[in-house]
Protein backbone atom coordinates (compact mmCIF):
# COMPACT_ATOMS: atom_id res chain seq x y z
CA UNK A 1 0.00 0.00 0.00
CA UNK A 2 1.27 3.49 -0.88
CA UNK A 3 1.22 6.06 1.93
CA UNK A 4 2.70 9.56 2.04
CA UNK A 5 2.50 11.77 5.14
CA UNK A 6 3.84 15.34 5.15
CA UNK A 7 4.36 17.64 8.14
CA UNK A 8 6.05 21.03 8.37
CA UNK A 9 7.89 22.74 11.22
CA UNK A 10 10.62 25.37 11.58
CA UNK A 11 10.50 25.94 7.82
CA UNK A 12 11.30 22.29 7.04
CA UNK A 13 8.94 19.79 5.42
CA UNK A 14 9.23 16.15 6.52
CA UNK A 15 7.85 13.21 4.55
CA UNK A 16 7.22 9.69 5.77
CA UNK A 17 6.61 7.41 2.77
CA UNK A 18 5.74 3.78 2.14
CA UNK A 19 5.35 2.71 -1.47
CA UNK A 20 5.01 -0.44 -3.51
CA UNK A 21 3.33 0.38 -6.82
CA UNK A 22 3.69 4.17 -6.96
CA UNK A 23 6.21 5.76 -9.36
CA UNK A 24 7.31 9.39 -9.19
CA UNK A 25 7.34 11.19 -12.51
CA UNK A 26 10.55 13.00 -13.38
CA UNK A 27 10.61 16.24 -11.41
CA UNK A 28 12.79 18.47 -9.28
CA UNK A 29 12.42 20.48 -6.07
CA UNK A 30 13.58 23.99 -5.31
CA UNK A 31 14.65 22.75 -1.86
CA UNK A 32 17.49 20.53 -0.77
CA UNK A 33 16.06 17.05 -0.19
CA UNK A 34 17.77 14.82 2.38
CA UNK A 35 16.43 11.39 3.27
CA UNK A 36 17.04 7.88 4.59
CA UNK A 37 15.95 4.55 3.13
CA UNK A 38 14.43 2.59 6.02
CA UNK A 39 13.33 -0.58 4.20
CA UNK A 40 13.74 -1.90 0.68
CA UNK A 41 15.66 -0.23 -2.13
CA UNK A 42 14.99 3.27 -3.50
CA UNK A 43 15.42 3.17 -7.30
CA UNK A 44 15.81 6.46 -9.20
CA UNK A 45 17.52 8.15 -12.12
CA UNK A 46 19.53 11.25 -11.31
CA UNK A 47 21.64 13.26 -13.75
CA UNK A 48 21.42 10.44 -16.29
CA UNK A 49 22.61 7.74 -13.87
CA UNK A 50 20.69 5.00 -12.07
CA UNK A 51 20.94 5.27 -8.29
CA UNK A 52 20.04 2.56 -5.77
CA UNK A 53 19.73 3.50 -2.12
CA UNK A 54 19.72 0.41 0.09
CA UNK A 55 18.59 0.24 3.72
CA UNK A 56 20.31 2.97 5.81
CA UNK A 57 21.34 4.83 2.66
CA UNK A 58 21.32 8.62 2.99
CA UNK A 59 19.93 10.25 -0.18
CA UNK A 60 21.06 13.77 -1.02
CA UNK A 61 19.34 15.88 -3.70
CA UNK A 62 20.42 19.36 -4.72
CA UNK A 63 17.86 22.07 -5.59
CA UNK A 64 16.45 21.66 -9.11
CA UNK A 65 18.17 18.30 -9.58
CA UNK A 66 15.77 16.30 -11.79
CA UNK A 67 14.92 12.75 -10.71
CA UNK A 68 12.19 10.12 -10.73
CA UNK A 69 11.69 7.36 -8.15
CA UNK A 70 10.14 4.00 -7.30
CA UNK A 71 10.61 0.87 -5.23
CA UNK A 72 13.24 -1.39 -6.79
CA UNK A 73 11.13 -4.54 -6.46
CA UNK A 74 7.76 -5.86 -5.27
CA UNK A 75 8.83 -5.94 -1.61
CA UNK A 76 8.27 -2.16 -1.52
CA UNK A 77 10.04 0.73 0.11
CA UNK A 78 9.88 2.83 3.30
CA UNK A 79 11.81 6.07 3.66
CA UNK A 80 11.81 9.53 5.23
CA UNK A 81 12.77 12.78 3.52
CA UNK A 82 13.45 16.34 4.65
CA UNK A 83 12.95 19.31 2.32
CA UNK A 84 15.00 22.35 3.34
CA UNK A 85 14.82 25.75 1.62
CA UNK A 86 18.22 26.83 0.23
CA UNK A 87 18.12 30.15 2.15
CA UNK A 88 17.52 28.31 5.42
CA UNK A 89 20.35 25.84 4.90
CA UNK A 90 22.77 28.62 3.93
CA UNK A 91 21.74 30.60 7.02
CA UNK A 92 22.41 27.63 9.29
CA UNK A 93 25.81 26.79 7.79
CA UNK A 94 26.70 30.52 7.56
CA UNK A 95 27.44 30.53 3.85
CA UNK A 96 26.42 33.13 1.27
CA UNK A 97 26.95 31.14 -1.91
CA UNK A 98 24.95 28.06 -2.82
CA UNK A 99 26.54 24.73 -1.90
CA UNK A 100 26.01 21.33 -3.50
CA UNK A 101 26.08 17.74 -2.33
CA UNK A 102 29.02 15.98 -3.97
CA UNK A 103 27.59 12.44 -3.77
CA UNK A 104 23.94 11.41 -4.25
CA UNK A 105 24.04 8.54 -1.73
CA UNK A 106 26.23 8.05 1.34
CA UNK A 107 26.28 5.55 4.19
CA UNK A 108 27.03 7.49 7.36
CA UNK A 109 25.49 6.34 10.66
CA UNK A 110 25.81 9.69 12.41
CA UNK A 111 24.30 11.64 9.51
CA UNK A 112 21.53 9.05 9.16
CA UNK A 113 20.62 9.31 12.85
CA UNK A 114 20.46 13.10 12.74
CA UNK A 115 18.13 12.99 9.73
CA UNK A 116 15.91 10.51 11.57
CA UNK A 117 15.95 12.62 14.75
CA UNK A 118 14.77 15.72 12.89
CA UNK A 119 12.20 13.94 10.71
CA UNK A 120 10.74 12.13 13.75
CA UNK A 121 10.51 15.41 15.68
CA UNK A 122 8.65 17.15 12.84
CA UNK A 123 6.35 14.22 12.08
CA UNK A 124 5.42 13.79 15.75
CA UNK A 125 4.71 17.51 16.25
CA UNK A 126 7.56 18.45 18.58
CA UNK A 127 8.29 22.12 19.39
CA UNK A 128 9.80 24.27 16.64
CA UNK A 129 12.68 25.22 18.95
CA UNK A 130 13.69 21.56 19.24
CA UNK A 131 13.38 21.09 15.46
CA UNK A 132 15.66 24.10 14.89
CA UNK A 133 18.27 22.63 17.27
CA UNK A 134 18.09 19.28 15.50
CA UNK A 135 18.51 21.03 12.13
CA UNK A 136 21.71 22.63 13.43
CA UNK A 137 23.04 19.21 14.47
CA UNK A 138 22.14 17.79 11.08
CA UNK A 139 23.91 20.55 9.15
CA UNK A 140 27.03 20.07 11.29
CA UNK A 141 27.14 16.49 10.00
CA UNK A 142 26.47 17.60 6.41
CA UNK A 143 29.37 20.06 6.50
CA UNK A 144 31.74 17.29 7.58
CA UNK A 145 30.69 14.80 4.94
CA UNK A 146 29.38 16.06 1.68
CA UNK A 147 29.21 19.73 0.74
CA UNK A 148 30.95 21.36 -2.21
CA UNK A 149 30.94 24.85 -3.73
CA UNK A 150 31.91 23.46 -7.14
CA UNK A 151 28.86 23.28 -9.39
CA UNK A 152 27.58 24.25 -12.82
CA UNK A 153 25.72 27.56 -12.72
CA UNK A 154 22.85 28.37 -15.06
CA UNK A 155 23.91 30.21 -18.17
CA UNK A 156 22.24 33.57 -18.84
CA UNK A 157 19.63 32.25 -21.29
CA UNK A 158 18.57 29.33 -19.08
CA UNK A 159 18.28 31.63 -16.07
CA UNK A 160 16.20 34.11 -18.09
CA UNK A 161 13.92 31.31 -19.33
CA UNK A 162 13.38 30.08 -15.77
CA UNK A 163 12.53 33.61 -14.63
CA UNK A 164 9.99 33.90 -17.46
CA UNK A 165 8.42 30.59 -16.44
CA UNK A 166 8.09 31.69 -12.81
CA UNK A 167 6.37 34.98 -13.73
CA UNK A 168 3.75 33.23 -15.90
CA UNK A 169 2.63 30.29 -13.76
CA UNK A 170 -1.07 31.20 -14.04
CA UNK A 171 -0.92 30.88 -17.85
CA UNK A 172 -0.41 28.16 -20.42
CA UNK A 173 3.24 27.73 -21.45
CA UNK A 174 3.88 29.90 -24.53
CA UNK A 175 7.12 28.40 -25.81
CA UNK A 176 7.15 30.43 -29.02
CA UNK A 177 7.06 33.72 -27.10
CA UNK A 178 9.88 32.64 -24.80
CA UNK A 179 12.03 31.49 -27.71
CA UNK A 180 11.41 34.78 -29.52
CA UNK A 181 12.51 36.69 -26.42
CA UNK A 182 15.65 34.53 -26.17
CA UNK A 183 16.29 34.71 -29.91
CA UNK A 184 16.50 30.91 -30.19
CA UNK A 185 14.67 28.40 -32.34
CA UNK A 186 12.12 26.34 -30.43
CA UNK A 187 13.93 23.05 -30.88
CA UNK A 188 17.34 24.48 -30.06
CA UNK A 189 15.89 25.93 -26.86
CA UNK A 190 14.24 22.64 -25.83
CA UNK A 191 17.47 20.72 -26.49
CA UNK A 192 19.60 23.27 -24.62
CA UNK A 193 17.24 23.53 -21.64
CA UNK A 194 17.01 19.77 -21.23
CA UNK A 195 20.78 19.32 -21.55
CA UNK A 196 21.34 21.91 -18.83
CA UNK A 197 18.59 20.97 -16.36
CA UNK A 198 17.88 17.29 -17.09
CA UNK A 199 14.22 18.10 -17.64
CA UNK A 200 12.22 19.51 -20.57
CA UNK A 201 10.88 23.11 -20.51
CA UNK A 202 7.30 21.81 -20.28
CA UNK A 203 8.16 19.47 -17.39
CA UNK A 204 10.01 22.28 -15.61
CA UNK A 205 7.13 24.73 -16.08
CA UNK A 206 4.56 22.20 -14.86
CA UNK A 207 6.77 21.36 -11.90
CA UNK A 208 6.96 25.07 -11.01
CA UNK A 209 3.15 25.30 -11.11
CA UNK A 210 2.81 22.27 -8.82
CA UNK A 211 5.40 23.62 -6.40
CA UNK A 212 3.71 27.03 -6.35
CA UNK A 213 0.37 25.34 -5.67
CA UNK A 214 1.97 23.52 -2.72
CA UNK A 215 3.25 26.83 -1.30
CA UNK A 216 -0.20 28.43 -1.64
CA UNK A 217 -1.86 25.47 0.07
CA UNK A 218 0.60 25.77 2.96
CA UNK A 219 0.03 29.51 3.24
CA UNK A 220 -3.71 29.87 2.60
CA UNK A 221 -5.09 26.37 3.34
CA UNK A 222 -7.25 26.91 0.23
CA UNK A 223 -7.02 24.35 -2.57
CA UNK A 224 -9.25 26.22 -5.00
CA UNK A 225 -7.14 29.35 -4.70
CA UNK A 226 -4.13 27.23 -5.72
CA UNK A 227 -6.09 25.86 -8.70
CA UNK A 228 -6.94 29.37 -9.93
CA UNK A 229 -3.63 31.11 -9.23
CA UNK A 230 -1.53 28.36 -10.82
CA UNK A 231 -3.61 28.00 -13.98
CA UNK A 232 -4.95 24.47 -13.49
CA UNK A 233 -8.21 23.62 -15.29
CA UNK A 234 -9.85 22.31 -12.11
CA UNK A 235 -9.08 20.44 -8.87
CA UNK A 236 -8.88 17.09 -10.68
CA UNK A 237 -6.22 18.54 -12.97
CA UNK A 238 -4.19 19.83 -10.00
CA UNK A 239 -4.58 16.58 -8.05
CA UNK A 240 -3.37 14.48 -10.97
CA UNK A 241 -0.14 16.42 -11.35
CA UNK A 242 0.33 17.05 -7.61
CA UNK A 243 0.18 13.33 -6.91
CA UNK A 244 2.74 12.52 -9.61
CA UNK A 245 5.31 14.63 -7.72
CA UNK A 246 4.26 14.31 -4.06
CA UNK A 247 2.55 10.91 -3.98
CA UNK A 248 -0.61 12.40 -2.50
CA UNK A 249 -3.44 14.66 -3.69
CA UNK A 250 -3.50 18.38 -2.89
CA UNK A 251 -6.40 17.84 -0.46
CA UNK A 252 -4.60 15.02 1.36
CA UNK A 253 -1.48 17.15 1.56
CA UNK A 254 -3.46 20.02 3.11
CA UNK A 255 -5.09 17.68 5.63
CA UNK A 256 -1.66 16.58 6.88
CA UNK A 257 -0.68 20.19 7.55
CA UNK A 258 -3.52 20.83 9.98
Amino acid sequence: MDKFIYKKSAGITALSASMTDFTYKKHSHKEYAIGVTLRGIQHYNLDGSLQLSYQNGVMLFNPEQAHDGRAHDETGLDYVMLYIEPQLLLEVIEKKDIVRFSNPIVYDNRLEQRILNLSNAILSGKDEALCSELLLSLTDSLIQTNLSTDYKKDNVLIRKAKDMFHTNLENVLKLDEICKELNLSKFKFIRSFKAHTGISPYQYFLNCKIERAKQLIEKKRDIYSAVAECGFVDLTHLNKHFKSVYGTTAFEYMSHLN
